[in-house]
């Protein structure tokens, strides 16, 4: 009980392993975290300044995008500061706080895939109700409730853990994760609740999932009867479909190394499966739908032709003046040499 008032910080045990490359670390850190930012941002820019992409599946991609941007400064700022530090510390409140954000984050990103998924359920099985039922004021009410949601059934597992006396500040991970917490407990009594609202909490993204499944039985069925909506599947349907299996083997490639990978995987291995889900789905989601999705695409090949042919107009614009300056100087002086009075 004496150690449980002066656990005020955290020691990220993780690092260990790592400190021999840690700029080698950081530099890759540094330019995967650059390339998030590019590319969510990009495509959030593009969907917010297009009037023709404010639709419902785009609206959604913007929020899938935000979500990516919310998890990843969760994690990457204060990885790259551990990464320069030769003592990594986490204090025991921004430790609640980034497992808050990153739990927070990858459960609103299924929420997102599951409203996706009713998304193309109603464009593909009912197209003559979509435009009634799939609103872009009804989406953004569902798309802000379900992340408030999500954030709220966070919240009460982070404040579960939150009243549990620890004896010990050693976490063996690169970042703070609730199960981690957890372990620390003085009296593993007091975390039955905390199993409890982790189960029920499983269980509600597990329906997510289930809904999603269900959702995609019904756009197969209608999609084998007809050729448009076969090309509509392939055209909206294969990027969620895509995104929505990397994010499940991902977590399930996590909770299976955070069960039983301190036993038999070394720790660099178990680090990089921990990343995963905050490295691969954000750089890989906006970059295949930016490359599947054909009003996205159009949009995207503009905006470059329009830099090309400013950048191109400003360069014509550059040599034009400097070949009137050069034209000014060569030409004035001999006019004034010509025109000099006879002495």
């Amino acid at each position: 009980m004496n150690n449980v008032s002066v656990i005020t910080m955290f020691f990220l045990s993780g690092f260990n392993k790592t400190i021999s490359h840690r700029f080698v670390l950081f530099f890759l850190s540094l330019l995967c975290y650059c390339i998030i930012c590019l590319v969510n941002v990009s495509l959030i820019v593009i969907i917010i300044l297009d009037s023709n992409l404010h639709e419902p599946m785009y609206i959604l991609l913007c929020v899938f995008c935000i979500n990516a941007l919310y998890g990843t400064a969760g994690f990457f700022p204060k990885i790259l500061w551990d990464l320069l530090s030769d003592v990594h510390l986490i204090s025991y409140y921004g430790c609640l706080i980034q497992t808050q954000v990153i739990y927070s984050s990858a459960c609103s990103e299924l929420s997102i895939l599951a409203l996706m998924a009713y998304d193309r359920y109603v464009a593909i099985c009912q197209p003559l109700k979509y435009h009634s039922i799939m609103s872009k004021q009804r989406v953004i009410r569902f798309a802000c409730l379900l992340w408030s949601t999500t954030f709220c059934i966070m919240a009460v597992n982070v404040f579960l853990t939150f009243r549990l006396k620890l004896c010990s500040p050693y976490i063996s991970r690169l970042f703070c994760v609730n199960s981690s917490i957890v372990q620390l407990a003085c009296f593993p009594a007091q975390t039955i609740v905390n199993g409890i609202f982790a189960n029920i909490t499983i269980i509600i993204y597990a329906l997510h999932g289930v809904f999603i499944v269900w959702s995609y039985m019904y756009i197969i069925q209608t999609c084998v009867k007809s050729i448009e909506n076969r090309a509509k599947f392939m055209q909206t349907c294969v990027p969620h479909l895509v995104s929505l299996h990397t994010f499940v083997l991902i977590m399930l490639l996590d909770s299976t190394s955070a069960r039983f990978g301190s036993k038999f995987l070394p720790q660099v291995l178990q680090n990089f499966i921990a990343i995963e889900f905050l490295v691969i789905p954000p750089v890989m989601n906006p970059l295949m739908y930016g490359f599947k999705l054909t009003k996205i695409q159009k949009k995207v090949f503009i905006v470059i032709l329009k830099t090309k042919l400013h950048m191109t107009k400003t360069n014509i614009f550059k040599c034009g003046r400097a070949i009137r300056v050069s034209f000014y100087f060569n030409i004035i002086p001999s006019y004034k040499s010509d025109t000099r009075p006879e002495e």
